[in-house]
């Protein structure tokens, strides 16, 4: 049985039933009415492979020319703090000279990766956070179908203020995905006085990453009902017999994807394959990232069969996620 036969079979009966292929049929129709819609907008670099479109675009900008109810799922990585991608900060990253990141010593000859100190931020950078996702949560709501799912990922020290900026907007909070990540951030003692204080650490270490779930209110008066017209409304399960769990043990980043996409905040594939397949219930729809980076989101799209399209402000990440996604694609196919 496919994916959108099991799921139908699944829901209550309507009131006059529909059958599964007339079904099935509305719903590709509107999936390449999307496709076609959004094929349109923004000043595209090209397709890195077939059912992936990508735009050097503002986020914001192009969601203001998305028709409304047209895209049926989200997810991203944003920039939490807003800042560290920014000209000033993300040159110094660059030039390992710090600003907003942090770069940590080497422990046991092992390099560790720069990570932004949010705790910097001042009051006025995070006002300026929450007006920006206040304006993309908006903006996110008109272009969602009814029912349609966004997926955020955030960190312990600014999910709260993110978070709620969804729910102002009138999204429905719906939980949160942890994920469960053994990272380096966090842990040291104070800096300068090591020694000191052995017994000390100024953080916890870092073993968690939150996403935050929230979906669009539906148009009808059930979810199944939702699901029938929009295709939309649910998540995906993992099989008949497995629901999709809010809780995704994830290892960090593989050197072998970091070694593809050089970003500094690339999400790993098995993490991405299974969020992402989850966003589209019945497996059918287009799903929108709206801060590509190294094109994690957009790769696991492809290699669940989706299509997707993207948005990536700066110039230089969105021609590295073009390269990036095919490769990204197919890699480790075991999974």
């Amino acid at each position: 049985m496919a994916p959108l036969d099991a799921a139908l079979a699944a829901t209550e009966p309507a009131a006059k039933p529909l059958r599964h292929d007339t079904i099935r049929h509305s719903l590709l129709g509107r999936e390449a009415e999307a496709w076609e819609a959004v094929r349109s907008l923004g000043k595209f670099i090209r397709r890195p492979c077939d059912g992936v479109m990508l735009a050097n675009a503002d986020a914001l900008e192009w969601l203001d020319e998305v028709p409304e109810d047209l895209i049926s799922g989200i997810v991203t990585d944003p920039p939490y703090g807003l800042i560290e991608y920014e000209d000033k900060d993300h040159s110094k990253l660059r030039e390992g000279r710090g600003g907003v990141w942090r770069m940590p010593p080497a422990i046991g000859g092992v390099e560790r990766s720069p990570v932004p100190r949010f705790t910097v931020l001042t009051d006025a950078d995070r006002k300026r956070l929450e007006r920006f996702f206040q304006a993309f949560a908006e903006r996110a709501l008109r272009a969602l179908t009814p029912g349609g799912h966004l997926m955020i990922a955030s960190n312990p020290l600014l999910s709260t203020t993110t978070f709620a900026c969804f729910e102002q907007a009138g999204f429905e909070k719906r939980g949160e995905i942890i994920r469960l990540v053994q990272t380096l951030r966090g842990g040291d003692r104070p800096k300068g006085a090591e020694g000191e204080f052995k017994e000390v650490t100024v953080m916890p270490r870092s073993c968690w990453e939150p996403w935050g779930l929230f979906r669009k209110p539906l148009s009808e008066k059930t979810v199944a009902a939702n699901l029938r017209r929009w295709g939309t409304g649910a998540l995906r399960r993992i099989s008949p017999a497995e629901p999709f769990r809010d809780v995704i043990e994830s290892a960090p980043t593989r050197a072998s994807e970091r070694e593809i996409a050089d970003h500094p905040s690339l999400k790993p594939q098995k993490f991405m394959r299974q969020v992402v397949r989850a966003v589209l219930p019945l497996g059918v729809g287009v799903v929108y990232d709206p801060f590509v980076g190294g094109g994690s989101t957009l790769a696991a799209a492809a290699r669940v069969g989706y299509k997707a399209i993207g948005t990536e402000l700066n110039a230089d990440y969105a021609v590295l996620a073009c390269r990036a996604i095919p490769r990204l694609r197919s890699i480790h196919p075991e999974e």
